[in-house]
């Protein structure tokens, strides 16, 4: 029970890190680069993940003396897979709040990113990504 909230702490960190970044990267392509905020997203988005994926690979989900379930090309393909989808609820989520409650894009992806991590990604990144072999 300890491990799994400390492993749930340690992703929440590293999604966090890789969530402020995503989050600067877009603001800074759609306020001064002035590309749309959903294209913005999937920028960000993908930026955020590398920094993501590298986090929870080394640190996150790694156990002394334990190995992962799959090679790592495995965990690469695993991950962008989640990170497509996630990225697809960002932008969706972003967009409806933003066009129907009439909220700053600025707002409403910090809601739908806390909903999507929570929900969607650390559940799939620690049962399906980062499978450690058993002992």
């Amino acid at each position: 029970m300890i491990e799994r909230l400390f492993t749930f702490a340690k992703a929440q960190v590293s999604s966090f890190t890789g969530g402020i970044v995503d989050y600067f990267v877009m603001i800074l392509c759609t306020e001064y680069l002035h590309i749309h905020y959903i294209i913005s997203i999937a920028i960000g988005g993908i930026i955020g993940a590398i920094v993501n994926f590298s986090i929870n690979k080394e640190w996150t989900f790694r156990s002394k003396g334990q190995s992962y379930k799959h090679s790592d090309w495995k965990l690469l393909f695993r991950f962008s897979l989640v990170v497509i989808n996630s990225i697809i609820l960002k932008a969706s989520g972003t967009f409806l709040i933003t066009s129907f409650v009439h909220i700053d894009y600025k707002f409403s992806r910090i809601f739908t990113d806390m909903a999507v991590s929570l929900i969607f990604n650390y559940n799939l990144q620690r049962h399906w990504v980062f499978q450690r072999n058993r002992i």
